[in-house]
């Protein structure tokens, strides 16, 4: 294999160990500068200069782009995924993560743990934010800071009106999070190389540090993973499109709560911590996509003209609920059922003799036209106040 690692960061360590697993593996590797790319663009023939000169072929590559470099970086990687080169982590997966505010909202509609978060602009909308999500104390957020960076604990609600009303006047958009008390000064980092969860480490802050991060001071462990948590961080990760991430979560007295999902995960506090070769790990996982690669399907199904990939919902009183997909008429309508979505499990590739059930979510292919006809017509729900809330109950009461 052929591997270039995208990095404006030679020198650190997690650029050399994974430079250094390559080569030990017998793959052929160079670091590019991220920066030095320059995206070339024609009908049908998207290429990619390197240092002013044409790239040669790779097999694969492995991005590690910071945060100050977002843009252009997956900009370079999404050319990379054009000229049909394996990366783990695609330019839309990076995207997802790296922003706070954008990872929680598309993780918001799963079921996974994640801290009850509120995003606000207006001065006067602060305080019932607050209240919303139970109070001080709270954490306070910018969206786009990293190894604990811009993360502020506010004990009182006017003191975070304040360091948010200053942070707003610094063109800074921030998060306010409730804070989970149980999980003070310390937090899960799981590594995710695919579908699985190939290290995990506690990391514990000290002294009156709240912030565990190892760039803050904190002191990092081996831990062994209840299954809850691992399965938490493999659909976190998948969920945002990376088959290769640090997954940031809290012990909750509920289960895992899901803080981050970080694109470019730091091998230098996890392999010290667990004594394991993550690098080697990744390299191998690499290697065995390069032949047999994922694919995008969204991406490569929809240019069929009237077909495409869309989430089904089964509702209460569907006709389909009780059938097996054989039974089910989907493949006499040409839709064809991908992953069979079913609490927090997902049943990839369902067999025909499988059952549908009420609150089902199905990935189907197929005829749009025939996949619009499953999905029933959303009705606009009235929210109504409390006081006339009361009301129509009356009124209703009155009527039967």
């Amino acid at each position: 294999m052929k591997l270039g690692i995208l990095s404006t960061s030679p020198r650190c360590y997690s650029t050399r160990r994974l430079k250094q697993a390559a080569e030990e593996r017998g793959h052929k590797v160079k670091v590019l500068n991220t920066l030095r790319f320059a995206i070339e663009l024609s009908e049908g023939d998207p290429d990619l200069y390197f240092r002013s000169k044409q790239l040669s072929d790779y097999d694969a590559i492995l991005p590690r782009i910071g945060a100050s470099i977002s843009y252009f970086g997956t900009a370079v990687v999404r050319q990379f995924e054009q000229m049909d080169i394996y990366t783990p982590n695609t330019a839309n997966g990076i995207t997802n993560s790296r922003d706070k505010l954008r990872s929680l909202q598309i993780l918001s509609r799963h079921d996974i743990g994640i801290p009850h978060t509120t995003f606000v602009r207006g001065r006067a909308d602060v305080l019932p934010a607050i209240e919303r999500i139970g109070g001080a104390p709270v954490i306070i957020k910018i969206l786009e800071g990293t190894q604990g960076v811009g993360v502020i604990l506010a004990d009182s609600s006017k003191v975070a009106e304040a360091i948010i009303e200053t942070l707003q006047t610094a063109k800074q958009n921030v998060l306010i999070q409730s804070f989970v008390k149980e999980s003070k000064g310390r937090d899960i980092r799981a590594f995710v190389v695919g579908d699985t969860v190939v290290a995990a480490m506690r990391r514990v802050a000290q002294g009156d540090e709240f912030r565990s991060n190892v760039h803050r001071g904190g002191v990092a462990e081996r831990v062994d993973l209840d299954p809850a948590y691992k399965e938490t961080a493999v659909r976190a990760a998948q969920i945002m499109g990376l088959r290769m991430a640090g997954v940031d979560m809290l012990e909750a007295n509920d289960g895992p709560v899901v803080m981050e999902v970080n694109s470019s995960p730091g091998l230098e506090g996890i392999e010290g911590a667990t004594g394991l070769d993550i690098a080697g790990t990744v390299i191998d996982y690499m290697a065995n996509q390069v032949n047999f690669p994922e694919i995008d399907v969204r991406q490569r199904l929809t240019v069929s003209k009237g077909y495409g990939v869309v989430d089904v919902s089964i509702p209460v009183g569907s006709q389909l609920v009780g059938k097996t997909i054989e039974n089910s008429g989907l493949r006499d309508r040409d839709i064809v059922v991908l992953n069979l979505h079913r609490g927090t499990s997902v049943i990839s590739n369902p067999k025909n003799t499988r059952t549908i059930e009420a609150d089902d979510k199905l990935l189907c292919y197929g005829k749009l036209d025939s996949m619009r006809e499953l999905i029933p017509l959303k009705k606009r729900v009235k929210k109504l106040k409390a006081g006339k809330l009361d009301q129509a109950l009356l009124d209703q009461l009155e009527n039967v």
